[in-house]
């Protein structure tokens, strides 16, 4: 289970695994130095997602 903080907007992820091969090999074919950066708009691109609120 990741350790997930919101602080001043800003959205804290420590310790997350996602189990997905088929990302990981995309992912390793870029440099090492640039996946902090590719991961983290691919996760800010999935929470697009969460705009919409909680619906009941």
């Amino acid at each position: 289970m990741a350790d997930i903080q919101i602080e001043d907007g800003i959205i804290k992820i420590l310790n997350m695994e996602v189990q997905d091969p088929k990302a990981a090999a995309v992912l390793a074919e870029y440099p090492q130095v640039r996946w902090a950066e590719i991961t983290r708009k691919a996760v800010k691109i999935g929470l697009g997602y969460l705009k919409g609120g909680e619906k009941p």
